[in-house]
């Protein structure tokens, strides 16, 4: 059986740089994936969150849904709209969501995933784009133990708790 889980940012790729293994901190070691919820995006795109970018700025593999490229760029709009950004902000948010996308591995939302949708979770109630991100991590079926969920949403951080994950 052949399952496409994600995919690389379109651009050419990068030569891979090597780290010392006395550079990698515990943490990293531990944890070497990250999956990034919209809401710790946007937290960190918008309100400059130090938790959010810190979890962004670690060393790890990070995943996302497609779901986030989406609610954050429509985020970025209502900001936008709202006139909650300066013309500059708005620039730099989308400049960061770009270069967001460009080094992150990102997961369709599949007919899989929407199929887990439709299942009961750990912890419910639990709002239909909340549970495609929590479906999505499950379905890539990487252990607990080396996977941490970045969110700042109270329904996914319960339920990646629920399952096992570190919550970041």
């Amino acid at each position: 059986m052949t399952r496409t889980v994600a995919k690389r940012s379109r651009r050419p790729s990068r030569a891979v740089r090597k780290v010392a293994p006395a550079a990698v901190s515990v943490e990293s070691a531990v944890v070497g994936v990250r999956y990034i919820e919209s809401s710790a995006l946007v937290a960190a795109l918008l309100e400059q969150d130090a938790e959010a970018l810190k979890s962004l700025r670690a060393r790890a593999r990070q995943i996302t849904s497609a779901l986030t490229l989406a609610e954050a760029a429509r985020a970025i709009v209502r900001a936008r709209v709202g006139e909650r950004l300066t013309p500059d902000v708005e620039r730099a948010a989308v400049r960061a969501l770009w270069r967001f996308e460009r080094r992150c591995y990102v997961v369709a939302v599949t007919d899989d995933v929407l199929a887990r949708v439709r299942r009961p979770f750990p912890v419910e109630p639990v709002r239909t784009l909340d549970a495609v991100h929590i479906a999505t991590v499950e379905l890539l079926a990487e252990p607990p133990q080396l996977m941490s969920i970045v969110t700042r949403d109270h329904r996914v951080r319960e339920n990646a708790k629920a399952l096992g994950y570190s919550v970041e």
